[in-house]
């Protein structure tokens, strides 16, 4: 791993983490770079390893400032993806939809899933026509 320095431990109450400290790069380009970019630059880093994303890749994001312009790529590896239900129920409905089509084909529905963690948020109210009764369930499952 060519960033292997950076990676420092933390503890904190009794649990030992570890993180990518992109200060240690000693690099006045970091100080500049815009939070969001931050962000890219230390997926980046984290996952450098010489295949999937190149010391190239973490260059490019670090000269962002020239890079922002050209019609550069570069690799988008996050560690957690967070989903508003707007966007999230149609990626779940993709996803069931995928697995049926796999499963109809013969193969293992289970191999589909996404590849980093997703939080799927729904932000719905719902209204309560009854409460406080037994009957609560059927009432606002069928009426």
């Amino acid at each position: 791993m060519a960033y292997k320095g950076l990676l420092k431990e933390i503890p904190v109450d009794g649990t030992t983490y570890k993180y990518f400290d992109l200060t240690a790069l000693n690099d006045s380009r970091y100080d500049e770079l815009p939070i969001s970019i931050r962000y890219l630059l230390e997926a980046a880093v984290r996952h450098c390893d010489g295949f999937h994303v190149l010391e190239s890749d973490v260059e490019t994001i670090l000269n962002w400032k020239q890079s922002q312009k050209a019609q550069s790529e570069i690799p988008f590896k996050p560690a957690r993806v967070i989903l508003q239900d707007f966007t999230g129920v149609p990626a779940v409905v993709d996803l069931a939809a995928m697995r049926d089509a796999v499963q109809e084909m013969g193969a293992d529905p289970s191999r589909i899933n996404p590849v980093c963690p997703v939080d799927l948020v729904i932000d719905h109210s719902i209204q309560v026509d009854h409460y406080g009764e037994w009957v609560i369930v059927v009432n606002e499952l069928f009426y």
